[in-house]
């Protein structure tokens, strides 16, 4: 059974920082790309990052500069930091998982919700 765990979703102020964290069981960590996706209210789910087992990453381009995305294949986590939160990176973050060759995640986690604002 596939298990994406994701953890460390707040209330931060704009300025701060979170980091989000996902625990994976029940899948081949290194055989998968590992990512975060967002949805606002209202909005469709984004893609926000994604790294590559070999830690090859990409952000949307809205984070880029401010999101940094990391994996520790020995403990098959990845994780997301977040600096210089705004209110528009207030949404439910989701951690995704996706085989090398496919084309779209294959597994999702349940997500956990990042609220910024004053």
């Amino acid at each position: 059974q596939v298990q994406l765990v994701e953890s460390g979703g707040d209330l931060v102020q704009p300025g701060g920082s979170l980091r989000l964290s996902c625990a994976a069981s029940g899948i081949i960590f290194g055989n998968n790309v590992m990512g975060w996706y967002r949805q606002a209210p209202g909005k469709q789910r984004e893609l926000v990052a994604t790294i590559t087992p070999g830690g090859g990453t990409m952000f949307a381009g809205s984070v880029k500069g401010r999101f940094t995305i990391s994996r520790d294949n020995a403990k098959n986590t990845v994780y997301l930091q977040m600096n210089s939160l705004k209110p528009e990176d207030t949404a439910v973050y989701y951690c995704s998982a996706r085989r090398l060759l496919g084309a779209v995640p294959d597994y999702w986690g349940q997500g956990t919700q990042v609220t910024v604002s004053s």
